[in-house]
């Protein structure tokens, strides 16, 4: 519930306070040495630790991989039926891998399930010649496509993650890059779901998919996606997702100096996300949070009122108090059209971002006519004159 407690308006901008009772959530002590958790209906970042920070990726960047693929599918560059030849480069990459050779063809559909449960660096390389034409090539348009979508700090030299010096990601990139796949793919986004797949009955020691968390039976949570990733320079790492009722929590997380640490931290950290915070209905789409003086109308006021609910995540405990303002420039002039843009709910929640909500104008104000135009002329002179007149002698 939020309760409006003052408003006070200044030469340019009006401010009023709401209050709302709550507790700030206890920061998540990570034992990553970098973590971004985000959560995807109400775009709140629940904790930044270096999360942007240029570090090795290992195999969590086999997801700019995945994505580029996708983008060919929903472009019609190529089908989920569309094969690619194996060269003696993506036959002869070591560590995870399905296990192609030469002679093999696969599909897609093959390569994707490869890439993702398998892990397969051999089948990344021959998504990237497949692409095009060589992985060096495909590696500069995963780098030119990432800064595109707003990975500010990755840099690709390769398309799975193989250690190189300058292949580089931030936990955030990783963390665009998984709402990415997840909101803009759904199609093909439940196969980070699946826990095994064997090309050909090669593969039956790498046939499982490493992500810890889709095999844990939770009782209210349920883990989805998305990828591991795992060198000696790098660490443990992982992007994952889970739901929870309407919620979605997208995490990303590398450091970690075990498997078993990488399990044990992905799920305290979800649990940490669902359970410290509640998604809370603060204001309804319409309800009048301040009034700004209007000039030259026909009103001398117009409500603001958000178009839409505002929805955020607040701490789960009652103790302290979360505080909101709204700001805009004024008095507005006339005339002033329902729905206008007129300024911004921002809401300062202890130990999270600042959320701000655009508010519209309530409804329609039209130009005061005659008699109002001289009224307000006749304030304006007298004013001016009470503010030439000199002061009394004391």
């Amino acid at each position: 519930m939020i309760r409006l407690l003052r408003a006070a308006a200044r030469a340019a901008s009006l401010a009023a306070l709401l209050l709302l009772a709550a507790l700030p959530a206890r920061a998540f002590e990570t034992r990553a040495t970098a973590a971004w958790v985000y959560d995807v209906s109400t775009q709140t970042v629940l904790l930044d630790k270096n999360a942007d920070e240029a570090l090795p990726p290992a195999s969590m960047s086999k997801l700019m991989t995945i994505n580029m693929l996708f983008e060919a599918l929903r472009d019609g560059r190529v089908t989920p039926e569309t094969t690619f030849a194996v060269s003696s480069r993506a036959m002869a990459m070591g560590g995870s891998t399905m296990f192609l050779n030469e002679t093999d063809r696969p599909t897609v559909m093959d390569l994707i399930r490869g890439m993702i449960i398998n892990s397969g660096n051999d089948a990344c390389v021959v998504v990237a010649e497949g692409l095009a034409g060589t992985e060096e090539a495909f590696s500069k348009l995963m780098t030119e496509r990432g800064r595109a979508l707003g990975m500010t700090n990755a840099v690709f030299k390769n398309s799975s993650g193989w250690p190189d010096p300058e292949h580089r990601m931030s936990m955030r990139d990783l963390g665009i890059l998984a709402k990415r796949l997840i909101l803009e793919f759904p199609e093909y986004y439940p196969i980070f779901a699946e826990t095994e797949f064997n090309y050909k009955d090669r593969a039956p020691a790498n046939a499982s998919n490493r992500n810890p968390l889709l095999r844990i039976a939770a009782a209210d949570w349920q883990a989805d996606g998305l990828k591991t990733g795992h060198t000696s320079e790098a660490g443990y790492g992982l992007v994952g997702s889970a739901t929870m009722g309407d919620r979605r929590v997208i995490f990303v997380i590398t450091g970690l100096a075990s498997d078993k640490d990488r399990a044990e931290e992905s799920e305290a950290i979800v649990n940490w996300a669902f359970r410290q915070f509640a998604e809370k209905t603060l204001v309804t789409a319409g309800t009048r949070v301040a009034e700004a003086p209007v000039w030259m109308g026909a009103a001398e006021t117009v409500g603001l009122v958000p178009a839409n609910d505002v929805r955020l995540l607040v701490p789960a405990l009652v103790q302290d108090s979360v505080t909101a303002e709204v700001v805009f420039t004024g008095p507005v002039n006339a005339p002033v059209t329902a729905g206008q843009p007129m300024g911004e709910l921002i809401v300062h929640v202890p130990e999270l971002p600042d959320a701000r909500i655009p508010l519209v104008a309530e409804g329609d104000v039209a130009q005061g006519g005659f008699t109002k135009r001289l009224t307000t002329a006749a304030q304006v002179l007298m004013q001016r004159y009470l503010s030439d007149v000199p002061a009394p002698a004391s």
